[in-house]
């Protein structure tokens, strides 16, 4: 079995369909990359990645949205085709296993913040401690590296 792991945002919204009385969510992941050609210039590849979700479980479909970042994970697929004009092209899909929400544009990784709402401001705000200590809590010598 070949597996393959994409990152990448959403080029539009998910479609869902039926298709044989099973669900599938199709979508797009576009995955970038900036590199520095011979001469030193920046380029960037996009490579677009055709996703088939077939899932009993359509509720994430209304998350999968344009523009958010995505984990997905799958068997790939790679086919060449002739276009109209007759010059050949070719397409990567991908039979998703799994998906993750990441994401998306002016987002901040790793979810919401807690923020209380104002009817609680009345009782006391819960402390929380930092368990990482100051720098100025060090009590250790500098010198005393283990390396």
């Amino acid at each position: 079995m070949i597996k393959m792991q994409v990152i990448g945002n959403l080029g539009k919204d998910c479609v869902v369909n039926t298709v044989n009385g099973k669900n599938v969510i199709n979508f797009t992941v576009a995955h970038t990359e900036k590199y520095k050609d011979s001469q030193g210039n920046l380029q960037e590849k996009t490579t677009w990645v055709d996703c088939a979700y077939w899932t009993d479980r359509t509720a994430v479909a209304q998350y999968l949205t344009k523009g958010k970042q995505v984990f997905v994970e799958g068997q790939p697929e790679a086919r060449s085709f002739q276009r109209n004009d007759g010059t050949p092209g070719s397409s990567l899909s991908l039979r998703v296993r799994e998906v993750q929400l990441l994401g998306g544009r002016g987002e901040t990784a790793g979810g919401s913040s807690y923020q209380p709402s104002a009817a609680n401001s009345s009782s006391p705000s819960p402390s929380y401690s930092n368990s990482t200590p100051s720098p100025s809590e060090i009590t250790e010598p500098v010198d005393d590296l283990p390396f």
